[in-house]
């Protein structure tokens, strides 16, 4: 069996034990080590990249910035800033028809800004809203699926943990894929708060109206807010004036909403060390993924299947817009049952040198930018896409009297927009990098 059989051999084993239910990060190193001692012939050399991956992956400073980030998601949601962020959307959206569902997603797209997680934006505002959406008559449907769709915002809004993890693997500047990431985000936003009012107006029984609430209320509402504005200029906006690395305006980030949880009362000795661990926890379950990935990859880089595949797809003369829209549909798929970052670990490596090879009128550094937006909208779109959803089950746990069937049939409006945007992002790549040709 040739280099080239054996790492094609290895993706179906690796989704076959993906399906045996062992987690991601275990199924790639197994299949990693396995593939590499196979072409290898000898266990010596598989023990010395034992070693040899392990380092050079976490020795990499950019990896800090995960844990950072993390802590800075903890951090904030004890600081209540999830709440205030949800009632100050409330107070000005609120009114309107389907305005609680709106004010909801609003509230996940600037927690967002200093979370960097989908699920934990996801089940921190589901905590919130959800009695709220309740209170107002809104369906179980309508609510999960809204939480579900915003919770999403947390990764594509920067900063975001996927997008340092894409920037590592591909090696482009943090900073600019982080700008680039912004007007889509903002899109991504409006586009569901379209969905939820076309929805509200063909379902009208789904929602009630909730009274008005005087101008007063609403200020001192958005005044209540201030602390967010502030981490999110002081960390997105240090970086772009030079101020911090990516790296260090995370750990400033992180500093600041921890003094302002602790001036809120929501920093205790105890609540400390509850978001510590789940920091800690949540890192080394993302850094196993890492790991199996590295090895993965590196297998396949040894058996030269990427290479081989990209070769192919060059010679061939396939259109480069067919290639990238099979792609996306590929992500689409994947999304169905497995998570954002394993699915970015494990497929990058594979697509990142068949589209650099391919041309779209773009430069270089570029194509890899809009390439990495458009992954990660795809990716956000796998989270609430049945019937694996992540976001689905994460939020649908959270509201107990609620089918998840019923989740289900009220995402697929919100999919649609997905799917709308990603089709007008791909069609015109100057929306993703105007920002980036503004400012670079």
């Amino acid at each position: 069996m040739t280099s080239l059989e054996v790492g094609i051999l290895s993706l179906p084993v690796l989704l076959l034990l993906i399906f045996l239910r062992m987690p991601i990060g275990l199924a790639m190193l197994v299949c990693g080590l396995g593939g590499t001692m196979w072409l290898t012939g000898g266990s010596l050399v598989v023990l010395a990249k034992l070693k040899n991956e392990t380092y050079s992956t976490f020795s990499d400073y950019s990896l800090s910035i995960v844990p950072l980030f993390l802590l800075m998601g903890q951090f904030a949601t004890l600081g209540g800033m999830s709440t205030s962020l949800f009632k100050a959307a409330e107070t000005w959206l609120g009114h309107r028809k389907g305005g609680v569902a709106m004010a909801a997603v609003g509230a996940c797209g600037g927690f967002g800004a200093i979370c960097g997680s989908s699920l934990a934006t996801a089940a921190t505002m589901g905590q919130v809203a959800l009695p709220e959406l309740r209170r107002y008559g809104y369906s179980g449907g309508l609510s999960t699926a809204t939480l579900a769709a915003g919770g999403t915002l947390g990764i594509l809004i920067p900063p975001s943990v996927v997008l340092v993890i894409y920037a590592i693997l591909t090696e482009q500047n943090i900073a600019k894929l982080f700008l680039a990431a912004f007007i889509p985000g903002i899109l991504a936003a409006l586009g569901y708060i379209i969905t939820i009012s076309i929805y509200i107006r063909v379902n009208p029984g789904d929602a009630q109206l909730r009274e008005r609430v005087p101008y007063f209320e609403r200020f001192k509402a958005l005044f209540d807010v201030w602390p967010v504005l502030v981490v999110f200029f002081l960390v997105v906006g240090g970086i772009y004036l030079g101020w911090f690395t990516p790296t260090e305006a995370a750990a400033i980030g992180a500093a600041g909403t921890g003094i302002i949880a602790l001036v809120n009362g929501g920093l205790s000795r105890k609540s400390l060390a509850d978001a510590i661990l789940k920091t800690a926890s949540n890192t080394a379950m993302i850094f196993i993924i890492i790991l199996g990935a590295g090895f993965f990859n590196s297998f396949l880089a040894l058996s030269q299947l990427p290479q081989e595949v990209s070769t192919i797809i060059v010679e061939q003369g396939f259109n480069a817009w067919i290639v990238l829209i099979i792609i996306l549909l590929l992500y689409l798929v994947l999304g169905c049952f497995m998570d954002s970052l394993s699915m970015v670990l494990l497929t990058i490596p594979i697509f990142f040198p068949i589209i650099s090879a391919l041309d779209f009128g773009l430069t270089m550094e570029e194509t890899a930018i809009w390439f990495g937006i458009l992954v990660l909208i795809v990716v956000e779109v796998g989270l609430i896409t049945p019937p694996v959803g992540m976001n689905l089950f994460v939020i649908n746990a959270m509201a107990r009297n609620t089918r998840i069937v019923e989740t289900y049939r009220s995402v697929l409006p919100f999919v649609a927009s997905d799917i709308i945007r990603t089709a007008i992002l791909i069609a015109f790549p100057g929306i993703t990098l105007f920002l980036l040709r503004l400012v670079y």
